[in-house]
């Protein structure tokens, strides 16, 4: 059994799946006001509805980001302690490429572009490609390089075009300047159970790690600042 969660994507959301991928529990509240006091009710929630206790869960599956920092802060220190007490390794899922499996699980797309609004004028971007493993019997959007760049996830400029014309999902799709004809799913929105999922893919392959090693992912390296910290305003 995992436990996964997420408060990046602006809610609460808590899924409770077991090996095979399949849901036992799923909660979610939209906007993130009460993250802080809703998430660790949410989890008790969905382990009692799924008659399950934290010592019978195998891995905490969370959403590293790249995305707003309160939100990824919040699900990280909650997995590293819960960790930290019951003894659990983690597993950190991008949420780049949990929207790409968002698409593909709502229209089918094999091959696109994941876009999240990043504010201060930019997207977090990367590009994602269905690969399929028929040993674990899963499906899977993977990442691949995209734009000649070194990194899988990188921050673009609104208003860049992509190199390809692929579909773009994400609430970042309608600010990067498209292509005739690109395909853009900005109502892409993912949850807890898309990142338990693909963690438990992602266990089931290479495992976990231990709380110090289920570090976020912020891309901006001042993340932590405020803006006139930063120097933005």
């Amino acid at each position: 059994m995992f436990l996964a969660m997420d408060t990046v994507f602006d809610q609460c959301s808590i899924a409770i799946l077991d090996s095979s991928g399949q849901v036992l529990s799923n909660y979610t509240e939209t906007g993130k006001r009460q993250q802080t006091q809703q998430i660790l009710p949410m989890i008790d929630a969905a382990l009692s509805e799924a008659q399950l206790r934290l010592a019978d869960i195998q891995a905490l599956i969370f959403n590293r980001g790249p995305g707003a920092f309160s939100g990824i802060r919040i699900n990280t220190a909650v997995v590293q302690a819960l960790s930290v007490a019951h003894d659990l390794p983690c597993v950190g899922v991008s949420s780049l490429q949990a929207i790409a499996q968002s698409a593909y699980q709502h229209y089918g797309l094999t091959h696109l572009y994941s876009a999240l609004d990043a504010r201060m004028q930019q997207v977090y971007f990367g590009q994602y490609e269905l690969v399929v493993n028929d040993q674990l019997g899963y499906s899977t959007m993977q990442p691949v390089l995209a734009d000649g760049s070194d990194s899988t996830e990188q921050l673009l400029n609104y208003d860049s075009q992509t190199a390809l014309n692929l579909p773009i999902a994400g609430n970042g799709a309608p600010l990067l300047a498209r292509h005739d004809q690109q395909a853009c799913h900005e109502d892409v929105w993912p949850d807890a159970v898309i990142i338990g999922q693909l963690g438990v893919a992602q266990f089931a392959n290479v495992g976990g790690t231990e709380a110090a090693q289920a570090l976020p992912k912020y891309l901006r390296n001042q993340a932590w600042k405020t803006l006139k910290e930063q120097g933005k305003a």
